[in-house]
């Protein structure tokens, strides 16, 4: 699947998203207006599951979850940054991180984290709107 057809499905599945909020779908869901259960670890491999609460009781992160926050660090010093050569600075070694965490794991392209710059090649590349087929 190419760059572009990937940006067409990603913003044709937040349009709808959209238009479903927008008409009300998601209001009557189970559990709306509850706080959520931040201890549930049914995503945790059974294997692993002693391991993370050992570590989550000593105040540990798991790697990728370090690296995710450093790399928040990361765009919100390059949000508030004005001098150009130090901008591009700090998008190379946000980049740098992004690359980084991304082949830490084994995942397929499409689900990486994306380096800085996507969404402004996003939105210079013209995207048409009528699917293909």
């Amino acid at each position: 699947m190419s760059f572009l057809n990937l940006a067409f499905i990603e913003r044709l599945a937040e349009e709808r998203i959209r238009q479903a909020q927008d008409q009300g779908a998601f209001d009557d869901l189970p559990g709306r207006g509850k706080p959520l259960d931040l201890e549930d670890d049914a995503h945790v491999p059974e294997d692993l599951r002693m391991a993370w609460r050992v570590l989550k009781n000593a105040d540990c992160l798991p790697p990728e979850l370090l690296a995710r926050r450093e790399i928040h660090t990361a765009r919100e010093l390059l949000a508030g940054m004005t001098d150009e050569a130090e901008r591009h600075a700090q998008m190379q070694r946000l980049n740098l991180m992004i690359t980084k965490l991304n082949e830490s794991r084994r995942r397929p392209i499409n689900l990486e984290a994306r380096q800085e710059y996507y969404d402004k090649v996003v939105a210079r590349v013209p995207v048409n709107d009528k699917t293909p087929g």
